[in-house]
């Protein structure tokens, strides 16, 4: 099951903020991440991980339903990459 926005709230207005102010805590964090993002500039969040703009080539591609070939274009597409921290925490029961 996904954690959705709503239940990051959720969790915060569990920590004494009321649920207004836990709303706004929440959407200015994604504002600022979606701002950056958006510029070209890394999101680094210390102990969590990176998230990284990557710029894609043209490239050829074909239409699945179809078959017919054509050419995506060019494209900027973000990228995760955990921290080593997250990724021993989540491989924490494998050691």
């Amino acid at each position: 099951m996904a954690l959705t926005k709503n239940d990051i709230v959720e969790k915060i207005s569990l920590i004494g903020f009321n649920k207004k102010k836990s709303v706004d805590i929440v959407e200015t964090l994604l504002m600022i991440m979606k701002d950056q993002l958006a510029e070209g500039e890394d999101v680094l969040i210390s102990g969590f991980g990176k998230f990284c703009v990557k710029d894609k080539n043209a490239r050829r591609g074909r239409n699945p339903a179809t078959g017919d070939d054509l050419i995506l274009r060019p494209r900027r597409v973000v990228t995760f990459k955990c921290s080593g921290k997250l990724r021993d925490a989540i491989n924490g029961s494998e050691m």
